[in-house]
């Protein structure tokens, strides 16, 4: 063997110790992480359950809150509009009660027609409102009700019982159950009590509430 072959022999025993990792530059492996735990399937459903019902009820709720806002809103509406088609009504009445009974039984042609198209308006009028749940009432000879009736003046009548409506000043007007305009009233005093209303039910009966 030549020194030439067992020196190229020596260097690559060399290289091969240099590239052979020893025990301290072995690579180490990392252990693989633990596997989460698995999730409580049971808890899981009922807190999205919980989640549900309670979205279920706020959305209800808000449902609940529009409509009665919303309501709120028409029957304002519709309150002041049926507030002003009853002023439309009353001056009409007040324009016929202006023709007294001399001039309504002389009056011909044109004065005649007139008066009977403001008649006839006031009736179409009336027609309406009531179809619109609008409905006037005239409390005469009825008792006075404080819910239903404002007194503005009392008349000594002793031939019906006190606390009678003898006369209507303006007559008022009811929206569904509700008290869109009192009646102006005048009530008689000096005659004997009025009746009571006959039966428990009329006693507990609740009064319809007046619209403010």
């Amino acid at each position: 063997m030549t020194k030439h072959t067992a020196r190229a022999e020596d260097e690559a025993a060399r290289s091969a110790e240099a590239t052979t990792p020893g025990p301290e530059q072995t690579p180490s492996v990392d252990a693989a992480p633990a596997p989460a735990p698995e999730p409580d399937q049971a808890a899981v459903a009922a807190d999205l359950r919980d989640k549900l019902l309670r979205t279920l009820a706020d959305m209800e709720n808000l449902r609940r809150r529009t409509a009665r806002e919303v309501g709120d809103a028409e029957l304002r509406g519709i309150t002041a509009f049926a507030r002003d088609m009853i002023g439309v009504a009353d001056n009409m009445r007040r324009a016929l009660d202006a023709v007294t009974p001399e001039v309504r039984d002389s009056a011909q042609g044109a004065v005649k027609a007139l008066i009977e198209g403001v008649e006839l308006t006031e009736r179409e009028l009336l027609k309406a409102l009531e179809k619109n749940k609008v409905r006037q009432f005239n409390p005469l000879r009825e008792k006075f009700d404080p819910n239903l009736h404002q007194a503005i003046f009392e008349v000594p009548d002793a031939s019906v019982p006190a606390g009678s409506v003898v006369q209507v000043v303006q007559p008022g007007y009811m929206l569904g159950e509700r008290v869109l305009r009192p009646a102006l009233v005048g009530v008689s005093k000096g005659g004997p009590k009025a009746a009571p209303a006959s039966g428990a039910s009329n006693d507990n009966a609740k009064a319809p509430a007046q619209e403010s």
